[in-house]
């Protein structure tokens, strides 16, 4: 029988499920008794355990990073074209491990999880995580696959903070980072974004004050809502202007009263939000966005990120996107200068690109090129 995937993929995949009994103490000052995982792993763990890569999720993202699910749904996973046979991760060489974070609404414990004490969803009584906490919950999982330490950990926007975290907490985990369109913290502006999609989230009528999944509800237009600001926020007007433009459906202005849609673009961002309500947690959202908030690791050492990474053993590759205004190239130069402080093992790369923050997951050949040329350097010293 043909094989129905790309030669290049990771090809069908299913999630795997851990559960953890040890409580886990957060930073909110709550305590999850006991708490579930879903993740995916790819690729083959070697006989020294020597080669497994930690790929981080983005605010929206989940375990499905790579392959395909046996749903009848052709969607891949969200970095399908970066992990696979001969891609930047290749999992010829790697076991690339991703995990749904907790307060996550893919399988992990989180909002829509039934809570013990009431019988009931979460809801908004689901503690408060941040980036922190995932990394402590994720050294648990490594130690329930024996992975002492990962031979890299990579991530994206959030994901690219999760990685620097890692390497702050567990120095001796983790050997190489690679931090992507990331930022040591959120500037005030991005704080705003965040909290403008809380709010349009929070004042739907549906929301219920975080209940509506006891009530059979879901509030659909704030989360909507919320969805297509973030998206603006992704992208880059020079993407925006190329794909759309002013392009009217109809070819003609309507002077439509009702506010139908007219614009291209319009009806692009009204999909995205559609789309997105079906397949995401509101609660979620509002957590995802406070651990971005949150997210500040400098702020424990007098606001001296060179002295937060003081304590980092691991080498980094940081990149950013030119057109990246949400997280633009001097935040992450932030991050670079800080390891320099440091004396260390820093590689930066700037790479001019159109397609705003979402660039990280687009396969641009110079992105690429860069990416791939790193990942030979781990995968040499996993061999070494």
């Amino acid at each position: 029988m043909d094989n129905p995937f790309p030669a290049d993929s990771v090809g069908l995949v299913e999630p795997q499920r851990e559960a953890f009994d040890k409580p886990l103490a957060l930073d909110c000052g709550r305590t999850l008794d006991a708490y579930e995982l879903v993740f995916e792993t790819y690729g083959t763990l070697n006989a020294e355990r020597s080669n497994a890569v930690l790929v981080c999720h983005a605010l929206s993202g989940s375990h499905h990073a790579a392959g395909y699910h046996d749903n009848g749904d052709r969607k891949p996973g969200w970095w399908e074209a970066c992990i696979g046979p001969g891609k930047p991760i290749d999992t010829n060489r790697f076991f690339v491990v991703c995990v749904n974070n907790l307060g996550g609404c893919h399988g992990s414990t989180g909002p829509s999880s039934t809570n013990p004490e009431t019988g009931e969803p979460y809801g908004p009584d689901f503690p408060i995580v941040t980036v922190a906490d995932w990394v402590r919950s994720h050294a648990r999982l490594a130690d329930r696959l024996g992975i002492d330490a990962w031979a890299a950990v990579i991530g994206g926007s959030l994901g690219g903070m999760q990685a620097i975290q890692w390497a702050i907490d567990f120095p001796d985990r983790v050997r190489h980072v690679v931090a992507i369109a990331a930022a040591p913290r959120l500037s005030a502006q991005n704080i705003a974004f965040n909290e403008v999609a809380r709010q349009a989230i929070r004042s739907d009528p549906d929301f219920a004050d975080g209940r509506y999944q006891a009530l059979g509800a879901i509030p659909r237009r704030g989360l909507m809502l919320a969805r297509m600001l973030g998206h603006i926020t992704y992208l880059s007007d020079e993407a925006m202007r190329a794909k759309f433009g002013r392009d009217l459906r109809k070819g003609k202005d309507d002077f439509n009263f009702n506010y139908d849609v007219e614009f291209e673009v319009e009806s692009y961002l009204r999909h995205q939000g559609r789309t997105f309500v079906e397949h995401f947690d509101a609660n979620t959202y509002l957590l995802m966005t406070k651990a971005l908030d949150y997210f500040d690791p400098a702020a424990q050492y007098d606001d001296d990120l060179s002295t937060a990474l003081e304590g980092v053993s691991a080498r980094f590759l940081v990149v950013s996107f030119t057109s990246d205004w949400r997280f633009p190239p001097s935040r992450s130069r932030e991050i670079v200068r800080a390891l320099l402080d440091g004396n260390k093992n820093v590689s930066y790369a700037e790479v001019e690109a159109n397609e705003g923050h979402d660039a990280f997951l687009k396969p641009i050949t110079h992105y690429f090129s860069v990416f791939s040329a790193y990942m030979d350097r781990v995968a040499t010293e996993v061999r070494a």
